[in-house]
């Protein structure tokens, strides 16, 4: 049987099979650890510059789910609004977030999440992104650091959030080793990402895996493992304030609805929201603290 090492465990990894893609057609080749339960494409596509183009952040890419442009343009009309909203409120329920708070948001797209925390939270808050929005989202005045800029601030931030970004990458604890090292002593590390121990048996027919760019997935064991790895105390903070938020816009968001509308705050979420994370452990991934100093 042919093996390939776990990039987080390094443990022999085996193979699931292979999925073709939405615009790029493949076929990719799925792996999985049976040790720390990782699952990566072998061959991802890393063209990143063919990914990650206009098209890509209008929604007409390799996932027609999102629509970043329309987002930063309409932040208050669009459902991406209830995710921000959730995301600082889960955030401010974990750590004192004070006028001096310093927070970045690693892979931020079109740094929809900085603005509304900027002025909603009278934080001090930054975005990291390299792909096409970049630009477009700084002539709106989100405040961008680029990588050199980033190089010379370990330690000086007091919240790093990652949405939806380590699905993308393909070395995991190199980009997480990276953000602890942002972070000072006792920061938290914030992130969502999909949760794939649902689905350990049909991951390669899960929607959310989308071979061209979710090339890393991961069960709430894994980051345990990969936290731990990258000098992060795991903390299994579980379901809390701001999440019925966060799922909200992920209900939605899979619906393909794009819009705020009054019928939306018809729905129970509050009831809602818990059964959706029962069934697929939304909150089940551990957040994270910095460890040593």
């Amino acid at each position: 049987m042919e093996h390939l090492q776990c990039k987080i465990c390094g443990a022999d990894a085996a193979k699931l099979g292979s999925k073709t893609g939405v615009s790029k057609r493949g076929p990719f080749q799925l792996w999985h650890c049976p040790i720390c339960h990782y699952s990566f494409v072998s061959n991802p596509w890393t063209d990143y510059q063919a990914i990650y183009t206009e098209a890509y952040y209008r929604g007409k890419g390799v996932d027609p789910m999102v629509d970043y442009v329309f987002e930063l343009e309409e932040p208050l009309h669009s459902v991406r609004l209830y995710e921000w909203r959730g995301i600082l409120a889960r955030v401010g329920s974990l750590i004192d977030l004070k006028p001096e708070t310093r927070w970045l948001d690693f892979g931020c797209g079109n740094g929809g999440l900085v603005r509304y925390c900027a002025q909603n939270g009278n934080l001090r808050v930054f975005g990291h992104e390299q792909g096409w929005i970049k630009e477009k989202a700084a002539s709106y005045g989100i405040p961008f650091l680029d990588s050199a800029q980033l190089d010379a601030m370990d330690g000086m931030f007091d919240v790093v959030t990652a949405i939806e970004v380590l699905e993308h990458v393909t070395d995991p604890l190199d980009v997480l080793r990276r953000i602890r090292r942002l972070l000072r002593p006792d920061g938290l590390f914030f992130y969502t990402t999909g949760n794939a121990k649902p689905v350990r048996k049909r991951l390669l027919s899960w929607s959310y895996f989308v071979p061209e760019i979710h090339i890393s997935l991961y069960e709430p064991e894994t980051m345990v493992r990969a936290l731990e790895l990258s000098g992060f105390r795991p903390e299994f903070a579980g379901f809390g304030p701001g999440h019925a938020e966060i799922i909200k816009f992920k209900v939605l968001k899979n619906l393909g609805i794009r819009r705020i509308s009054s019928i939306q705050g018809l729905i129970p979420w509050g009831p809602l929201s818990r059964l959706v994370d029962l069934k697929y452990g939304v909150t089940a991934h551990p957040i994270a603290w910095a460890t040593g100093p």
